[in-house]
């Protein structure tokens, strides 16, 4: 089976159809389905939410556990059923990884892998039929041994907006390189690739020009940019020209590794105006023996060290990380000594995952799994602890003035404006229309499960 096949279309007319798209997995799959329903309405057809009455269905699918795949299988037979005469196409990371797998799924009329915009953006506009031999349904590039520097407009690069919100979302970066035992990615993604400064500098500006006051900078492995380029360059560089130029005035980061935070990212946040005070950190657990098994680049020592000097320069930044619970060998006291580690760390929140099996990793070789009842459990206490970290956090803001950046939509139960501040906390406030959009102070009057209330100080320019 060929699994870069190129698509002929020119016999096919163009015409607009009634597409629903859904999506699994992580925010950057998010961000591709943005991408490709903005494509789909500009080519003229109309996206409506994935149980309505549809003619095409997408899954944009993700493939980072076994679970994961059963999940994209069930949502393509659920569009079947819901339109029998339907085209369905599967998209994503497991299209990617399993496209053979996919291709003999009854229901499904194309696998079309990642990178492959154009040619989706195509099909749904040809049409399909499912009777057709597997091998003429599949689209997908052998992303590892791709090389080359990304390009918005041709894949699922650039900036995307999300309905409601302020912020803009440009990726700079694609794939990655470090092959962790848990993690199916750098086979569905391919290698790391960056995007040129020179055309990031054009995003930023197009952005800017259209109004938007925020955007963040996101990607696969974003502490990955610019290894790739000639010549080469990493992500503090790119922000030290972002911080002189001042595009936007609010640039967030997304995720970055422990071990990628230099002392020159942390004074560069330290003095920046337009930096946010906000770092996700993926440390996936505390403990030293569970992060080798996982084959992360730091230990405890190092997380600790970059952790303090983050805190003393930035003491009112959010710290989130992301955390993997119950991985193989974790027993009682390495799940003991993780928490302890945590407790003690300046983490402000907590986004919590209950391994699960992945195959085609390492990690699913490993033998000594953890029973999924006490991977639950200790799910529980690790959020329970992320929840009292969170609420301890943002009870500092009490009768604190903060900046916060408004957006579109209001809150559905309440009519109150809602926004967030620059260190990630969301923040509501009656208003007028006229702060919608804009950066404006807020005296906080109240917190409550983690979110703040106040009053508009001002919201005339």
């Amino acid at each position: 089976m060929s699994l870069a096949t190129s698509l002929d279309m020119t016999s096919s007319p163009h015409t607009s159809r009634r597409v629903a798209i859904t999506t699994l997995g992580c925010k950057v799959n998010q961000y591709d389905a943005a991408t490709l329903q903005e494509r789909l309405s500009a080519a003229g057809h109309q996206c409506v939410p994935f149980g309505d009455a549809a003619e095409v269905y997408i899954v944009n699918s993700c493939t980072v556990t076994n679970q994961a795949d059963a999940e994209s299988r069930q949502l393509v037979r659920r569009a079947k059923r819901r339109n029998p005469e339907a085209q369905v196409i599967m998209t994503g990371c497991y299209a990617q990884v399993s496209p053979e797998a996919v291709a003999h799924l009854p229901e499904v009329d194309y696998v079309v892998g990642l990178n492959r915009l154009d040619d989706l953006v195509r099909l749904v506009a040809q049409g399909a039929s499912a009777t057709q031999p597997p091998n003429q349904k599949v689209f997908v590039s052998k992303l590892r041994t791709a090389r080359h520097e990304a390009t918005p407009g041709i894949n699922t690069f650039g900036a995307v907006t999300f309905q409601g919100q302020t912020r803009a979302f440009l990726k700079i970066q694609e794939g990655c390189d470090l092959f962790c035992t848990f993690c199916i990615v750098p086979m569905s993604r391919g290698e790391s690739r960056s995007i040129a400064p020179r055309v990031i500098l054009e995003q930023f500006d197009r952005l800017a020009d259209q109004g938007f006051q925020e955007v963040v900078l996101t990607g696969i492995h974003l502490g990955g940019y610019g290894t790739d380029l000639s010549p080469q360059v990493n992500l503090t560089w790119l922000l030290e020209a972002l911080e002189e130029r001042r595009p936007v005035p609010r640039i967030r980061l997304s995720s970055l590794d422990p071990h990628e935070i230099s002392p020159a990212l942390i004074q560069l946040l330290a003095h920046s105006e337009v930096l946010c005070p906000h770092l996700h950190i993926p440390l996936q657990w505390g403990q030293d023996s569970i992060l080798a098994r996982m084959r992360r680049r730091y230990d405890t020592a190092l997380a600790r060290d970059i952790l303090t000097e983050l805190r003393e320069r930035l003491p009112h930044a959010a710290l989130g990380t992301d955390l993997i619970v119950g991985f193989p060998g974790e027993g009682e006291a390495e799940f003991a000594q993780g928490m302890d580690f945590l407790e003690d760390s300046p983490f402000t929140y907590f986004h919590v995952f209950p391994y699960s099996v992945r195959s085609g990793t390492t990690a699913a070789k490993f033998t000594d799994q953890v029973s999924p009842a006490i991977i639950q459990a200790r799910a529980r206490q690790v959020r329970a602890l992320g929840e009292r970290k969170k609420a301890a956090f943002v009870r500092q803001f009490e009768s604190e003035t903060l900046p916060v950046l408004f957006e579109h939509q209001r809150d559905k139960a309440s009519g109150r404006l809602k926004g967030y501040s620059r260190n990630y906390i969301r923040v509501y406030a009656d208003g007028s229309d006229d702060a919608i959009n804009r950066e404006v102070p807020v005296s906080i009057t109240r917190a409550d499960e983690g979110l703040l209330s106040g009053t508009i100080l001002q919201a005339t320019p």
